[in-house]
């Protein structure tokens, strides 16, 4: 297929490049535009990787042989991704997804050098013609585990293993007590961070210690199955994170707070495909269900938990409210969300405070 460019806009001559190097729905495999995964870790994380993955396979079934699909796997996020990118770029791929944050300095300097061919971002915030970011809500679904966890906890006091400190941690940990001290404002949340998104050995080790403090229900924002695991261990609650952990500890299991990838990915690269995708960044969570609170343990969670956790469900789910919508207070008392108000996602993704009820203070 021959294209006369008009003077048309970057990201628009994009699309006309991807379109025509897709071509017909029919495309064999051989001839079939190539979609790249790389991953941080490898699927068998049971968590951030594996979510990825999964992803990956629902567009591998929803598009067949219209796309060809890479995936690398355990690449760190350092300038070695840089030649993962490039390789990937220079071998012809078309759409090419970076799946950490880590990713982004590195993915988005090849991005300039390959300007015909898409680059997906995931939790990250720079632009550029040809390289969009895209991420999920999970602070959604942690406020959810929250109110389930309001309903279950003995001691009042909630622990959360932190991965590192950036605003999407700080969210999640400041969502998951918003959401218990919303059934029960006794509550508390004790922090510790491990500086990995990946590390079983440190992940169960924070869990032992908080288990230690008085805390009976835990929530995680790293990457494997130890804190449940622990949790079981313990003869504590947990819940799963990234994917549905219950296999790891059936008994501590209240729930697992799940990030389907594979929602955003299809109708990215459907996108491509018809030539009308855009660089403008993706935030979906449970309206466009990019996340839930999966596989609530019934037997656990008494019947007003399963109901507020529905409630609150939908009232995500419409649009009309959201976690952070005021009045909310950080640790100091200071009002940082007035009544009526809701914190922007500008100032989501900035948020270095904790609310009220989280104990400790921020890494510096």
């Amino acid at each position: 297929m021959k294209i006369t460019w008009l003077n048309a806009p970057r990201v628009a001559r994009l699309a006309l490049v991807l379109s025509a190097a897709i071509g017909a729905s029919g495309a064999s495999a051989t001839d079939a535009p190539g979609v790249a995964f790389v991953y941080l870790g490898n699927p068998g994380d049971a968590g951030w990787t594996y979510g990825h993955d999964q992803g990956s396979k629902e567009v591998e079934a929803k598009f067949g042989n219209k796309i060809k699909i890479t995936r690398v796997e355990n690449v760190p996020e350092s300038a070695d991704s840089e030649r993962v990118f490039r390789d990937l770029a220079n071998k012809g791929n078309k759409i090419i997804i970076g799946s950490t944050f880590g990713f982004q300095d590195f993915e988005l300097k090849v991005a300039k050098d390959f300007p015909d061919t898409v680059f997906l971002h995931a939790t990250g915030y720079k632009k550029a013609p040809n390289f969009g970011t895209y991420a999920v809500r999970m602070y959604q679904g942690a406020y959810l585990a929250g109110v389930a966890a309001g309903y279950v906890t003995k001691t009042n006091t909630l622990g959360f293993v932190a991965s590192v400190p950036i605003p999407e941690v700080v969210r999640n940990i400041n969502a998951y007590t918003l959401g218990a001290r919303s059934v029960n404002p006794k509550i508390h949340t004790k922090v510790i961070w491990i500086n990995s998104w990946f590390d079983p050995g440190k992940e169960k080790q924070a869990a032992e210690t908080l288990i230690g403090q008085g805390a009976d229900v835990l929530l995680q924002n790293t990457d494997s199955s130890a804190t449940l695991a622990t949790a079981s261990e313990k003869h504590v609650h947990a819940f799963g994170w990234d994917s549905d952990m219950k296999k790891f500890g059936p008994d501590a299991h209240l729930g697992s707070v799940v990030a389907h990838w594979g929602v955003y990915y299809t109708a990215a690269i459907q996108q491509v495909l018809d030539g009308k995708w855009k660089n403008d960044p993706v935030w979906w969570g449970i309206p466009q269900k990019g996340v839930s609170l999966d596989d609530l343990n019934t037997s656990a969670l008494p019947a007003n938990a399963l109901k507020d956790v529905a409630t609150k469900r939908d009232q995500i789910a419409s649009g009309k409210w959201d976690v952070f919508t005021g009045p909310l207070k950080d640790q100091a008392g200071e009002v940082k969300v007035p009544a009526g108000k809701t914190l922007s996602d500008t100032d989501l993704q900035r948020i270095n405070w904790y609310v009220d009820g989280v104990d400790g203070s921020l890494p510096k």
